[in-house]
């Protein structure tokens, strides 16, 4: 019987191990899924800075865009504001078909397509290819590439 239970100990750590590794990507999709519901939420009530909240506030932090390269948050916020100068300019925000990819404990990409519905300055869209690192406990943006 000791035999028995010396044999299946191990078995069982494995198989909680293999569990926990199978959760964490789970668990990693929601947090980044968390991340981006903010955002929207954030955009669609006209807060350019909230929406910022889900992006890294360093100055290494790199934005592509029809314009080029932007480097750090400060920069980046500044192009929003001039690019969406109002509530009406922002419309409504909404993120779909999202396909979030953690790639190790500490980073993830979400690819997905982006619509902004204005009725009164026109629709915009397009997709985008966002990097994610878990920096002080907190997933945040590292680099957007949006067309």
């Amino acid at each position: 019987m000791k035999t028995c239970v010396f044999l299946a100990l191990p078995l069982l750590c494995a198989a909680c191990a293999t569990t926990q590794q199978r959760n964490k990507p789970t668990a990693t999709r929601k947090a980044i899924a968390q991340v981006l519901a903010t955002q929207t939420a954030a955009w669609n009530r006209g807060d350019v800075p909230g929406f910022m909240e889900g992006y890294w506030k360093n100055d290494s932090l790199v934005f592509i865009g029809k314009s080029g390269l932007t480097y750090g948050w400060q920069s980046t916020l500044d192009n929003y504001r001039r690019s969406y100068p109002t509530a009406a300019a922002m419309g409504q925000l909404d993120f779909s078909n999202l396909k979030i990819h953690p790639l190790s404990p500490d980073a993830a990409h979400v690819i997905g397509r982006w619509h902004l519905a204005r009725p009164t300055a026109g629709d915009l869209q397009g997709h985008f290819l966002l990097v994610f690192r878990r920096i002080n406990g907190q997933w945040v943006v590292v680099a957007d590439h949006s067309s």
